[in-house]
Parts: C-alpha cells; sequence; structure tokens
C-alpha cells in the first residue's frame, strides 16, 4: 500500500525490542541520531531489532516530515511487514546483509516495484513501475527496509528541490530555505533524521549541492562505478548514481551495495563495491592537495562561503598535508558540459515537450530546446573538449593527490527562489548558472566528495569538495574521513522543533 506523506497510517503501532518494552520518545530519537554503521551493527547483535529501528523513524517522519516535506510518498504497511520479515529471518539465523533492517526512502527518480515514481511531475503522479531499477534492487537486496521515496525537483532539473505536485523541501537547518537539489529530499531527509542512509543521483551537482546545503555527505562516483540500468543512453558518463550519508564511513557503506559491475551496463567498472565495507584509513600525512577557493578565478563565490572555504586548506596542513594553491585546466568545461547536457534533456525529455509542453516548468523547456539547436558540429567540438580537459586533469592529478574547493558557490538560499540571480555582484542568467563550482567538476569525470565544512555566523551550513583522480573513490573516502575527524562539522545536527 503506498500512501501519501504525513501522519503514519492508521493501525502502525510502536513494536517492542528485544527487551519487550517500547522505546520511549527520547530513545526513539537517539535511535534515529545513529550513524548508519552503528545502527546496523546494533541490530546485527539484536541490540535492536528492525521492527524498533523502523518505528523509530516513522515516528519522526510524523512528527517532522509535514515542515520539511523530504519524504513524498510513505508506504508504512508495507515496511512494517518487511521489518517484521527481516526480524524473522534473522531469528532463524539466515545470513544477513549489509543494510539489515536499515529503513530507506529512494530518490523519486529511481523506479521502484509497486510504488509510484513521479520525476516530481504531474505527467507521472500516478505512474507505477513494474521493476526495480538496479541500485534499488541491490539496497533492498543487501537488506534495507523500504519506505518511500524522497522529494525532487521537476525531472531532477536544477539544485533546488521543488515542483508542483508536492511543493518545495525545506532545509532542516532553517525552513525557510532550500534544501538544494536534486537530490534535496534525500539530503533533508538524512539531516532530519528520517533515515541513516540515502540514494542519489548527480549530473551537476545534485549529489554534491544538497549534501553541503545540509550537512551531510554525498558522493559522485567516477561514472560506471554505480551502474545505472535502465537507462536510454548506457555510455553517458555525465549523470551517475551515488551514495549520501551523515558521515563520510556510512556513504562508504551505501557505495559498497550500490557499487560494481552488471554486464548490462558498458562503461561498468569491474571492482566489486564490497571492498569499499573495509574501514577508512585516516592518515593524510604527505598527502598532496591542492586548493582551489574558486576554481582558479573561474567562478564567482558568495563571501560567506568563501570565509568558510579558505580556513579549510589549514586543517589539512595540519594533518600533514602539502598545500598548494592550484586548479585544473577547466577551460572549456562550460561549453562542454551546457552541451552535453542539453543533449540529453533534448533525447530524455524532447517527446514530453511536443505532448505536453505547458506541464514542463520553463527552465526544461529552455534546457530541453537548447538541446534542440545543438548540431552535429556542436557535439563534435564538445567530445573534444571534454576528452583534451579529462588528459589535462590525468596530468593534473599526476602532481596531486586530491583536490579541495567549495561545493557550492552560495549558502542555502530563500526557498521561494527558484535560483540565486546574484553572486557576490554577478549575475546568474540561467537556472545552471550558480552551479559551477559543483558542475566543473563533473566535466573531469572524477569522485568528487562532498563533505560538512562548517557554518556562517547566520548557521547556515556550507560544504567543502574533496576531488580525486578517476576511479579514486577509496583515496577521497579515507581523506574526507580524516578530514571529517579532525573538524567534527558534521555532527552539528538540526533542530526541528
Amino acid at each position: 500500500m503506498t500512501v501519501s506523506p504525513g501522519p503514519v497510517a492508521s493501525g502502525t503501532t510502536t513494536t517492542s525490542g528485544p527487551s519487550g518494552s517500547a522505546p520511549a520518545a527520547a530513545d526513539r530519537d537517539e535511535i534515529c541520531a545513529l550513524d548508519a554503521v552503528d545502527l546496523a551493527t546494533r541490530v546485527r547483535r539484536g541490540e535492536l531489532s528492525a521492527r524498533e529501528v523502523l518505528q523509530a523513524h516513522l515516528d519522526r517522519i510524523e512528527r517532522h516530515n509535514p515542515d520539511v516535506n523530504a519524504i513524498v510518498t510513505l508506504d508504512a504497511e508495507g515496511a512494517l511487514a518487511a521489518a517484521a520479515d527481516a526480524d524473522e529471518r534473522q531469528a532463524r539465523g539466515e545470513e544477513l546483509g549489509p543494510l539489515h533492517g536499515l529503513p530507506i526512502a529512494f530518490k523519486d527518480t529511481h523506479a521502484t516495484r509497486g510504488m509510484r515514481t513521479t520525476h516530481g511531475s504531474p505527467l507521472f503522479a500516478q505512474y507505477v513501475p513494474h521493476e526495480n531499477d538496479l541500485l534499488v534492487q541491490r539496497i533492498q537486496d543487501a537488506g534495507a527496509i523500504r519506505i518511500g521515496k524522497t522529494n525532487v525537483p521537476e525531472f531532477a532539473a536544477g539544485s533546488h528541490t521543488f515542483n508542483p505536485l508536492f511543493g518545495a523541501t525545506r532545509n532542516p537547518y532553517d525552513l525557510t530555505r532550500s534544501a538544494g537539489g536534486s537530490s534535496g529530499g534525500a539530503a533533508a531527509a538524512l539531516a532530519a533524521g528520517f533515515q541513516p542512509l540515502a540514494d542519489g543521483s548527480d549530473m551537476g551537482g545534485s549529489l554534491r549541492n544538497p549534501a553541503s546545503f545540509c550537512n551531510v555527505v554525498g558522493l559522485r562516483p567516477t561514472p560506471g562505478r554505480v551502474p545505472s540500468h535502465p537507462t536510454g543512453n548506457p555510455w553517458d558518463t555525465m549523470s551517475v548514481a551515488g551514495p549520501m550519508g551523515r558521515t563520510v564511513a556510512d556513504t562508504a557503506l551505501l557505495l559498497s551495495v550500490m557499487a560494481g559491475p552488471d554486464p548490462r551496463v558498458p562503461i561498468s567498472l569491474d571492482e566489486p563495491g564490497a571492498g569499499f565495507r573495509a574501514p577508512l584509513a585516516r592518515g593524510t600525512a604527505k598527502l598532496r592537495v591542492a586548493f582551489a577557493p574558486d576554481l582558479g578565478g573561474r567562478v564567482p563565490v558568495d563571501r560567506d562561503v568563501r570565509d568558510v572555504i579558505e580556513r579549510q586548506a589549514r586543517v589539512f596542513e595540519d594533518l600533514g598535508c602539502a598545500v598548494t594553491e592550484d586548479c585544473p585546466d577547466l577551460d572549456g568545461a562550460e561549453d562542454v558540459f551546457r552541451t552535453l547536457r542539453a543533449q540529453e534533456f533534448h533525447h530524455g525529455l524532447g517527446a514530453l515537450l511536443d505532448s505536453d509542453r505547458a506541464s514542463l516548468k520553463s527552465s526544461i523547456v529552455w534546457n530541453i530546446e537548447e538541446g534542440r539547436r545543438l548540431t552535429g558540429a556542436d557535439l563534435i567540438r564538445a567530445r573534444t573538449g571534454h576528452a583534451r580537459i579529462h588528459l589535462a586533469a590525468t596530468a593534473f592529478f599526476q602532481r596531486y593527490d586530491v583536490l579541495i574547493a567549495p561545493v557550492s558557490q552560495v549558502t542555502p538560499f530563500p526557498v521561494e527562489w527558484e535560483y540565486p540571480t546574484d553572486i557576490d555582484g554577478e549575475l546568474q542568467h540561467t537556472y545552471l548558472d550558480w552551479m559551477r563550482s559543483a558542475y566543473f567538476i563533473t566535466v573531469l569525470g572524477s569522485p568528487a566528495l562532498s563533505v560538512p565544512a562548517g557554518f556562517t555566523p547566520t548557521g547556515l551550513p556550507v560544504g567543502l569538495q574533496i576531488v580525486g583522480p578517476p576511479r579514486a573513490e577509496r583515496t577521497v573516502l579515507e581523506t574526507g574521513a580524516a578530514y571529517e575527524a579532525a573538524t567534527g562539522h558534521g555532527h552539528r545536527r538540526p533542530f526541528l522543533p
């Protein structure tokens, strides 16, 4: 049964844990605050049951989701049945997956069998897929309990989560502000304690920007690390799926389940994902770090963001790293990203523009029409430029182990805006302009981690982007874990009245 968000379905009762007594409200909030790695360990040891864990999260969703609007479809009844089955399998001594008993709501662009997948569009308001996307199936096969879906911008277009079906997702750190996007519902649900892990996707920053806005962790993996199936373009390297968590170790745990080869996906990497479950070493001595606070002068950065980011170089120096201000050659990245993105919009949504133009937001219409204007020469120029930037990045990462830079050029902006139109006095003309610090990195083909970097004087989160060579997720995660341990910014949780 699929139900809309809000109060948990009637008839749902609090379940008892191993002790036979129901946890008090404060105890349930403590359950929701646990890191995913810790929570999974406690469930496997029998210290908590899957039903206890689920009920704690359902209670928190009931109390706070009406304000945050992160979960847009909730199936409490189905989740309770799945949690009961998980407890029974554990009692029988069956083999348990690494995510056994952990609740998760999937991004509303990822197909979920038997549960509506709306893409944030009225055109898909009643669409119920018959099959799961590959990443959804892998996560459920690992023992996670499906509870529902998280909010997205219409067709995941833009890094601010609002749509005509469900409205806007609000930032748990300031309910008047954006949670980012397009995985904004996922990031807000993590920050608010509605779920311990979240899936997402990223073309121009859709995992990284919301992680930065909501003080959580998001990883854009190397293309092919997390194979996407089914897909209309299995050769696509611009849009990738990836994990989110409240800690770097939690994010690595989810990556271990999502990653791994699939013969149906021609760019999928052969390395199994299980290796990412190994503990993350935190040795950073002699790590060669390039620091690019404004990507070599290529992007304007809001003063509050810059103030936070410029302090982070010292953190890496204190960790024993050699820090040099430098940036990869990103000349032409603007044209590469905009051209290949427009091509994908034309390919994926062009038919809807012809049949239902009035049902699409103006930014999507513009992006599809940009794709329709492309010529063969435009595409060849973009592909050639993409290859040149990749080769330049390869040389850059022979000199450096990681690059650190801002995730977003702005702080979380008012939720009523579609996008910021000004950064430090420089006009932003389209819904994409303000995202350059994320989408320029997309063009490198590198793994990029957004990790909490601190707060502005008004209490708004800022994220740091840690970028490595292609396929170097382990390096990026270990660097992020060391930085996380040194700063502790991710431990600060939002207050939800």
